[in-house]
């Protein structure tokens, strides 16, 4: 039997406890642990969350790494096509965490309805577009209808359709400028299939979405030239690796970049978030760890007395430490438990009714995404759980520092 922890429980499971000076301080300390839980908990959810909602965003207008002719590089508009008779597409075999690849083009045009213009970009896409993305953020009708005759329909975003006073079904014109200015604008009637609104404001108010054999006409390519290819991939965190392979796997007057060279004041602003969250997990431990401090402290003075009568019947100072240790981790747990209750049950309200709203110009999204990993709540609560009994470790010294004569007589 273990007789340090027979004694703690005993301790734990005292009646006297609820009424004594510490019982107080005990709540105090519990409480603590709980809400440092919670908010450690949301921190983690919420900043995952946002990091994660944010990529997939950016993904799903621009594919995980894009291919392109390098004068072409970064550009919203493709101007020198590439052929897409390309030993990587349509299955780019030669690396292996390559998911999908699907080609695409994008040309600068203006609406125009009786009453308002707007500047845009349409985005042509062919019969291989995954529209996965832009399903998940339908609000009406249907994604365009892509087949081997040229189609009218286009997708646009919710933003777009306000300002135009547009709705599913309406149509408009889209006028292209030529390169000789001296020339009419090519002008395409477009008809609204359906209504997005991925709450990415930089993208939903820059692009529709279309066929690309509109872009292909237009700017007079061959039905094999595309503007460039967008590469999807299954595993995220080896996007710069997968973006390397796949660099020196294309043809040597092809480029190849990832949406974080693409955009790196985003994914900057992203990586910084991680800062936060460990400055932010780390002041809730140093909190809940100050108050167990406490807590021990008091529990030790108050049992002053059982200590005297355990160090004169011969147990040493580390086995009496131990009784507290184990008691100070019983306290640690019921904090973690209450916190883990209460934060994962407001992690969930929050996932399923978005309580929490976002600025969508400052946050790229309209409320507080939730994402719950396992590995990241265990991580949080082991890690609580043994900071704070090394922080313990220390003050238990002054169990040490009691005498047993004088702690027996200790009133």
């Amino acid at each position: 039997m273990n007789y340090e922890l027979f004694i703690a429980k005993r301790i734990i499971n005292a009646k006297k406890r609820k009424n004594s000076v510490s019982s107080p301080i005990i709540k105090i300390s519990i409480l603590a642990i709980a809400i440092g839980v919670i908010v450690m908990l949301f921190t983690v959810a919420t900043t995952v969350g946002l990091q994660k909602k944010i990529k997939e965003k950016i993904s799903g207008f621009n594919g995980d790494i894009q291919i392109s002719n390098y004068d072409s590089n970064n550009s919203k508009v493709t101007v020198i096509p590439i052929t897409k008779n390309q030993e990587f597409y349509p299955d780019f075999t030669q690396v292996p965490n390559v998911k999908k690849v699907q080609v695409y083009a994008t040309k600068a045009g203006i609406i125009r309805t009786p009453n308002e213009f707007e500047g845009i970009i349409l985005k042509g896409v062919d019969q291989d577009y995954d529209w996965t993305f832009f399903n998940e953020y339908l609000i009406k009708g249907k994604t365009p209808n892509i087949i081997d005759k040229l189609t009218n329909e286009v997708l646009i975003s919710n933003k777009t359709a306000k300002r135009l006073s547009l709705k599913v079904g309406d149509s408009f014109h889209m006028f292209f400028v030529k390169d000789n200015p001296n020339k009419a604008p090519n002008s395409r009637k477009f008809v609204v299939s359906g209504i997005y609104d991925s709450g990415f404001e930089e993208f939903d108010e820059s692009f529709i979405i279309g066929d690309i054999k509109h872009i292909q006409k237009i700017n007079k390519w061959k039905a094999d030239q595309v503007g460039g290819f967008e590469i999807f991939i299954d595993d995220f965190n080896d996007l710069r690796e997968t973006g390397f392979q796949v660099y020196n796997n294309i043809d040597p007057t092809l480029n190849a970049y990832t949406i974080a060279e693409k955009f790196p004041a985003i994914f900057e602003w992203l990586n910084l978030l991680d800062t936060n969250v460990i400055v932010i997990i780390g002041i809730m431990i140093l909190i809940a760890g100050i108050n167990m401090i406490t807590a021990l402290l008091v529990l030790i003075l108050e049992r002053t007395q059982m200590i005297g009568i355990l160090k004169a019947l011969g147990n040493n100072n580390w086995s009496i430490r131990k009784i507290f240790l184990y008691n100070a981790a019983y306290l640690i747990g019921k904090g973690l438990l209450w916190g883990n209750v209460i934060g994962l049950t407001l992690l969930f309200v929050q996932k399923y009714f978005g309580l929490i709203t976002l600025n969508p110009e400052t946050y790229y999204v309209k409320q507080a995404p939730v994402y719950l990993n396992f590995k990241y709540i265990i991580y949080i609560n082991l890690g609580t759980l043994l900071l704070c009994l090394v922080m313990l470790i220390i003050p238990s010294i002054i169990v040490s520092k009691i005498s047993p004569v004088k702690a027996i007589k200790f009133d």
